[in-house]
């Protein structure tokens, strides 16, 4: 498919042809979903941890005898029937983290990058270089560019984009190695520099392998 490429001033200045497989793909919002949710669920720090019966202080000895009280036969003050006892099946610190196969993985994305398309709040740009760093002329930039809430992605070696960009509470910056489903999906634009869409083509056409 052919994509129109403008300017920072949002003047056409040209298109670009990008694969049908990875910008115009078939929607799978199941794909979407199960990514998104391994994204967030690994996010979880899976700390939360309990005292079981042989972590509490205290114990050592039977409260009272075993028989003759009237009351039921304890063994120690740390089982968790007493108070100060330890907790019974109580959160141990484990891993939330969920991997989609390789296969999954790439469908979402090439849905996520489809959706922004067929949506046409994908924005294709020919660079997007700043003579300075400045968070006020990038805002000025999107603001001109009718973007709210955009996600940005070119080369991790635009340094004065990556810097003006921090600042923004709407805007984000993204390397295209670190483009991902949920990034794309919780901004409502996606703007990427023509080398980035066409390095971001290359890698979710390439076959396992490294083969084209």
């Amino acid at each position: 498919m052919v994509v129109d490429v403008y300017n920072l001033k949002k003047e056409k200045v040209g298109q670009v042809e990008l694969a049908d497989i990875v910008f115009n793909a078939p929607v799978k919002k199941h794909l979407l979903h199960e990514v998104v949710r391994s994204q967030l669920v690994s996010r979880r720090a899976g700390s939360a941890c309990a005292k079981e019966r042989n972590a509490v202080a205290g114990g050592g000895k039977k409260p009272y005898r075993q028989k003759g009280t009237g009351r039921a036969r304890q063994g120690t003050r740390r089982a968790p029937n007493w108070p100060g006892g330890g907790v019974a099946h109580g959160p141990r610190p484990r891993s939330y983290a969920i991997r989609p196969t390789r296969n999954v993985r790439i469908g979402a994305l090439r849905s996520a990058l489809s959706l922004r398309q067929k949506e046409q709040k994908l924005l294709i740009v020919d660079d997007f270089e700043l003579e300075a760093i400045g968070t006020k002329t990038l805002a000025g930039i999107l603001g001109g560019l009718e973007v709210k809430g955009g996600l940005i992605v070119d080369s991790l070696g635009n340094e004065k984009l990556k810097l003006s960009a921090r600042n923004l509470a709407a805007h984000n910056f993204l390397p295209t190695e670190g483009l991902n489903v949920y990034d794309i999906l919780r901004h409502e634009h996606l703007i990427m520099t023509k080398s980035a869409a066409k390095d971001v083509e290359k890698a979710l056409t390439r076959e396992r392998g490294g083969r084209q």
